[in-house]
């Protein structure tokens, strides 16, 4: 009478809207676990701004969804980079040369979605105001 084992994670059982639910829920738990990181909280603080502003500055739907799809972008981006650091972090605190390039690359990763944020966003403040 041996019972299959129970599986580690729960969550890989369910189906349906169970599954929804309680994917909905984690994610809701990353988005917590985000705002406990400062840069993050800057970038949510910056998108309750820029969010509605794209709407504003957006001549048409496509600059209004390339213009918000970019400060979803950093954050997006600045959730994964703290995922990997947190990653890194979990499987020792001794320095290593590939938990440096891991957490170098994520933070590069950060550093490119901010520069093309800005840049989008400079161009739509030109194209509006200065043409």
């Amino acid at each position: 009478m041996n019972e299959p084992a129970a599986p580690v994670n729960p969550q890989k059982s369910r189906t349906g809207l169970a599954r929804l639910w309680h994917a909905a829920g984690y994610s809701l738990a990353g988005l917590r676990a985000g705002w406990g990181e400062p840069a993050f909280r800057q970038e949510a603080l910056a998108a309750i701004v820029l969010l509605p502003a794209s709407f504003w500055l957006g001549r048409h739907w496509a600059e209004m969804a390339l213009l918000a799809g970019t400060v979803l972008l950093v954050m997006v981006v600045e959730l994964l980079n703290t995922a990997i650091e947190s990653v890194v972090d979990r499987v020792g605190p001794e320095w290593h040369p590939l938990s440096k390039r891991a957490k170098d690359m994520g933070s590069a990763a950060v550093l490119l979605s901010l520069l093309l944020a800005a840049g989008v966003w400079l161009a739509a403040l030109h194209t509006r105001f200065l043409t």
